[in-house]
């Protein structure tokens, strides 16, 4: 195959293989390889490749309905959202078919919000530097990393940006104008940083004291990822609003905004909407893998696999001193900052058929699928250690 050649848009930076089929944490190339994957589709596929519960409730659901407007209601839609409201803070979900489409939703709820109790300039939303909502205008706009947004200005206006974990920065932030206050729990694409508790509780503190939202895109982090089915579970605070998608069905396109009911009162009818979202099969594949992640043990194995994994990070990190930065992470999701970059690392890790992400050159980044065995996590350990020894 000429993958140079092909009328694929040249939009991503494409590894050099073709995978054709996948089970559990391995994927397969066009010769029959196989290989290790610790990226997961990034946070997707966490039940691994072709779970046999999700192929079953997707071929299920295909041979009885697969799509019907928004304008009827459908049982598994009705279904998946009454799980995630019993095992949330939730109270209604909003439906549609990726991340950034959850992110624009809560956006768009937080500004007509308060702009109906606040007034006509109260549109302002803070978000974190580093931070990643999205590739739409708006998504983009909020994300804090100006790598994504050049060549595209002018953004959406209203974004300010400040450090994580800056308590005092936030205060100076949040005002009068705020709808909202939007972050990642543990940030994923800024290099896996868990936001501090403290910063969570000023956070949601000034989002009651000026009345506006605080809004946790749990997009990467959501669905066990942390350990807990959210990882806002593993905080002190309870968000107003949260975004998922990724995770949420193993791999089949869907997203969801989860809420409040006061928050939702200011969404509708007529105000919002997507003519995918929440169609009959997304919603069976969702639900299905939402039953998988609580059978009971599932989750208790989830943090005891993450730490036993954790363990042996940090164990050739202190190996590696000179060469390793830090370790950090929740879970199952799990990174290594380097003292410097090495822009090749994650190739070299490939050649030894393992899957990794590499971020800013420097930080490696692990997402197995929750169901990753012992074994698995002990192969790609030695593989990692062996690379970071040809470092100079």
């Amino acid at each position: 195959m000429d993958y140079q050649n092909s009328h694929i848009a040249n939009t991503y930076a494409r590894f050099p293989i073709e995978f054709v089929k996948g089970k559990g944490a391995l994927l397969f190339d066009r010769q029959g390889n196989e290989y290790l994957d610790f990226v997961s589709g990034i946070a997707v596929c966490s039940l691994g490749h072709c779970h046999p519960a999700v192929t079953r409730a997707i071929t299920q659901q295909a041979e009885t309905l697969m799509h019907v407007s928004n304008l009827y209601w459908t049982e598994p839609q009705l279904e998946l959202a009454q799980a995630i409201c019993d095992h949330s803070f939730g109270e209604r979900v909003f439906f549609c078919n990726s991340g950034a489409e959850a992110v624009e939703s809560a956006l768009k709820l937080a500004r007509r919000r308060g702009k109906i109790l606040k007034g006509p300039e109260c549109f302002e939303v803070i978000c974190l530097k580093g931070s990643f909502h999205g590739r739409t205008m708006t998504a983009l706009s909020a994300t804090g990393q100006p790598v994504y947004q050049h060549g595209f200005e002018p953004l959406t206006p209203g974004f300010k940006h400040i450090p994580p974990n800056n308590i005092q920065a936030l205060e100076l932030a949040v005002g009068p104008r705020t709808a909202a206050v939007l972050v990642e729990p543990v940030m994923g694409e800024g290099g896996v940083i868990p936001l501090s508790d403290d910063f969570l509780k000023a956070a949601r503190e000034l989002c009651n004291t000026h009345n506006c939202l605080l809004i946790f895109d749990e997009v990467q982090v959501g669905m066990g990822r942390t350990g807990t089915l959210f990882a806002y579970k593993q905080t002190p605070v309870v968000p107003d609003a949260m975004c998922l998608a990724k995770a949420l069905a193993n791999g089949f396109p869907i997203g969801a905004m989860v809420a409040t009911g006061e928050a939702m009162e200011f969404l509708p009818p007529g105000t919002h909407a997507s003519t995918f979202g929440g169609n009959p099969l997304a919603c069976a594949a969702a639900k299905a893998v939402l039953d998988t992640i609580l059978e009971p043990g599932f989750l208790e194995n989830v943090r005891e696999t993450g730490q036993y994994f954790r363990q042996g990070l940090e164990s050739i990190a202190l190996s590696n001193k000179d060469k390793i930065k830090e370790c950090r992470g929740r879970g199952m999701i799990q990174a290594i900052e380097l003292a410097a970059p090495q822009p090749d690392l994650a190739m070299q890790i490939l050649e030894d058929r393992c899957l990794v992400l590499l971020g800013h050159g420097r930080i490696l980044r692990f997402l197995p699928p929750l169901i990753v065995t012992r074994n698995e996590v002990d192969r790609m350990l030695e593989v990692v250690e062996k690379r970071l020894a040809q470092i100079a």
